[in-house]
Formats: C-alpha cells, structure tokens, sequence
C-alpha cells in the first residue's frame, strides 16, 4: 500500500514510541515531507498553519528517529515507530495525549493515563503533563491546581522551603529522607515552570547547552 498524495495531498501522520507503544504526537504529511523522512530517517512534517514543512526537534533538539513507518489499509494515514531523542510535546511532556477526557459518569471508569515507560527525563515529562492538566482543568481538590491558583509569590515561596529542607536532610537525615526532600523539590520546581509558562525541555535544553 502506497500513499495517494493526488487524492490526499495532506495525511495524518501519527509517532509511537519503538520502545514503548506509547502514542508520542499526530502531525501530518505531505510527499514531500514523507520523502525527507523516509531518506533522512528523522521525522519531517508539514505546518499547516505555517504553511511550510519543519524537521521535528530541529529547534528544540526533541528529534524524532524513525525506526519503520507504515501506510494504513486506505493509504491515508501514516504510523511512523519512532526513538524519541526528548519530549514529543511542545508543552515537554513525553506525549501530546495527556489531556484525559472524563466526565462525571466516566471518572470512576475512565483509567490513568500510562505513567512513564522509562525513569529519568520521560518522569519528569510525564510529571510535567499531570501537573498541565491540574493547571488547566484546576479539579477541585487538587493540591497543584490550588498552588497555582494562590499565585507566583506563593509557588515561589514553597520551592524555597523545599530547597530548605532537602538542604538541612543532606546534613542531618539518612540517604531516603534526602531522596525524599529532593523529589519534593523537583516537583515544586515543575510547577514553579508550570505557573511561568515554561517547560522541561527549555531546562533540558539549559543544562546540554552548558555539557557542551
């Protein structure tokens, strides 16, 4: 099966993790910009509002390397099996899908969301999506939502406190206790990027910028 770029000169193309499984993101292509793909062996796109093709990760270092890609049984959608090189979403999480959609009749049978396929940067990301959703849904209930909902000056103040007490358990507690105090830090970090309109990825970005 081939595309038929005369009847559909735009196709959904959608990226899943190799490793995974886990549906990353849904852009779409042109011939053109499954030629590059299939020649370069990253993953190339058209911008529809752009109007122009973009090499995905080409500013945000996030590339996607294509492992295999596949035409639907119509020949009008394209699965590309992918090794993420970062976050496939723009927002830094691992996924684009991360917005679960319920209802009051479907929360109890609607599951979670997949959590994250590998430790590291994919925890964070997939962290940083849950932490999204509380910002824009704001549940009630939600310690996230109610931080952000109390302000800048507030997030700010709570990631000082943190920073305070995993300093003083590195003196004074055992090994887990610091563990501890350290992941409180870094997910009041999230949210302090959160509340700023910023990402992990800017942050993954900050620190290969500074390897280098």
């Amino acid at each position: 099966m081939t595309i038929d770029f005369e009847a559909n000169p735009l196709v959904p193309a959608i990226a899943q993790d190799a490793n995974t499984g886990q549906v990353l993101m849904l852009a779409y292509m042109n011939k053109e910009a499954l030629e590059r793909t299939l020649d370069s062996g990253d993953a190339w796109f058209w911008s529809r509002s752009r109007q122009e093709l973009w090499h995905k990760g080409e500013t945000s270092g996030n590339f996607l390397r294509v492992r295999s890609a596949a035409a639907d049984c119509d020949g009008d959608t394209v699965l590309l099996r992918v090794d993420p090189a970062g976050p496939a979403c723009h927002t830094g999480a691992v996924s684009c899908f991360f917005d679960q959609l319920k209802t009051e009749d479907n929360a109890d049978r609607m599951p979670a969301l997949p959590g994250p396929a590998r430790p590291g940067p994919d925890a964070v990301n997939v962290l940083f999506g849950t932490i999204l959703d509380r910002k824009k849904r704001q549940p009630e209930g939600s310690y996230v939502a109610g931080l952000l909902a109390a302000g800048k000056e507030r997030v700010a103040k709570k990631v000082l406190e943190e920073a305070g007490e995993a300093a003083i358990a590195s003196l004074t507690e055992e090994d887990q206790r610091v563990v501890e105090e350290v992941a409180d830090l870094w997910f009041h970090s999230l949210v302090l990027l959160a509340s700023r309109d910023l990402t992990p990825a800017q942050v993954w970005q900050e620190l290969e910028r500074r390897r280098r």
